[in-house]
């Protein structure tokens, strides 16, 4: 389960209890932090705490403050400078070295636009998105704005409230298409606002070829990064959703059938069956699909031998697929067991879908994050 699907469970018994709660947003991170900005934490009127806004320095001070804007039925906004030695809320000293602003916010469980319903919204039709949330003002006649938020998704559909909600979507569908946060300043007849521009993108796709006993733990660890599986296998005593009960879909594809399928050409694809027939037949249906990432378990000389055997399709495609292939599949970890192999593949994948090469972060030059927009 993710951090946001636990924030719901939480939400929604909350809900039914009609226990009040507040929301713990960071909505600006400047320097250096433990969570970024996106990060939530629900907080009870009595201080049950569901989600993180940081590595546990802040969260005691929030919770305090949470519970004082439930109780004030508004919302706050709070400011922690962690390079400050003498800050004693959050008792680190030099702490993480930088500046984090959290939004606390009483949730209205009869409001259809509260901030988790707008991202439950967001998690029932998961496509690209952006969510564009109101923070900060010095406009006296804006003070009701902030919290207000507009959702924007890919297919340019907007939701949210009413208040401010034009130029906020229009600021979404410029970080849409640049696909990196931002903190915005936008100018109003009433004076200046501040808005966090968060992009939310929908859980990473991953097709496990083979039902197999060591596509067990690397389906349970998928499934605990909130990726959305989907398992299969030519084998009706393997291929069950018994095994696999994390996975989102358990398909029953024989080989036949698996030669002139359409794999999903936005998933990443890994090959596990230890079966040569339906790898073969796996890596036809991949050999034109624009899929991200194709991953084959096994040695060298069997990646080269079913390379060998698509000889009688284009060149320009088998040595596109060769490009892509990787094999022996997952990052060097010294991986031996089922455990420890699932473990060297999904940090490979994770390397690939964020665009880094899996290297130690010592030898990153530049922060570890990338940093937020300021426009």
């Amino acid at each position: 389960m993710t951090e946001l699907q636990r924030l719901f469970l939480a939400y929604d018994q909350h809900r039914t209890a009609r226990r009040p709660c507040a929301l713990a947003t960071v909505v600006e991170v400047i320097g250096s932090a433990y969570r970024r900005p996106g990060a939530r934490m629900l907080v009870t009127e009595d201080g049950e705490l569901t989600g993180a806004i940081s590595g546990g320095c802040l969260e005691g001070d929030a919770r305090q403050r949470a519970r004082r804007a439930i109780f004030q039925g508004e919302p706050a906004l709070v400011t922690y400078d962690t390079r400050d030695e003498d800050d004693p809320r959050h008792g680190l000293g030099p702490g993480c070295q930088g500046v984090v602003r959290i939004l606390l916010e009483p949730l209205d469980f009869q409001n259809p636009d509260n901030p988790l319903e707008l991202l439950r919204g967001f998690a029932k039709h998961p496509v690209p998105a952006v969510l564009a949330t109101i923070f900060e003002t010095d406009a006296g006649g804006l003070k009701a704005a902030v919290g207000q938020r507009v959702l924007l998704t890919e297919a340019g559909a907007v939701r949210g409230t009413p208040l401010l909600a034009a130029p906020l979507a229009e600021a979404a569908r410029a970080t849409l298409a640049q696909g990196q946060p931002q903190v915005l300043t936008l100018d109003t007849a009433a004076g200046p606002v501040r808005a966090s521009l968060e992009v939310l993108r929908p859980p990473l796709r991953l097709v496990v070829y083979g039902a197999g006993n060591d596509a067990q733990p690397l389906v349970h660890l998928a499934a605990s990064l909130g990726w959305h599986i989907t398992v299969v296998d030519g084998r009706p005593n393997l291929a069950t959703a018994a095994r696999f009960p994390e996975a989102a879909e358990v398909r029953i594809v024989p080989v036949r059938e698996l030669e002139t399928a359409t794999p999903d050409p936005l998933a990443y694809h890994v090959l596990l069956s230890h079966n040569y027939a339906y790898d073969l037949a796996a890596l036809q249906t991949l050999l034109a699909s624009p899929a991200p990432y194709l991953g084959l378990l096994g040695p060298r000389l069997k990646a080269q031998r079913l390379l060998d055997e698509l000889d009688a399709f284009p060149a320009a495609q088998v040595q596109q697929l060769r490009e892509r292939l990787h094999s022996p599949i997952g990052l060097d970890l010294g991986s031996e067991t089922p455990e420890e192999i699932a473990l060297a593949i999904v940090a490979e994948i994770q390397a690939q879908h964020s665009g880094r090469q899996g290297r130690p972060l010592r030898e990153r030059a530049g922060t570890v994050h990338i940093p937020l927009v300021e426009a």
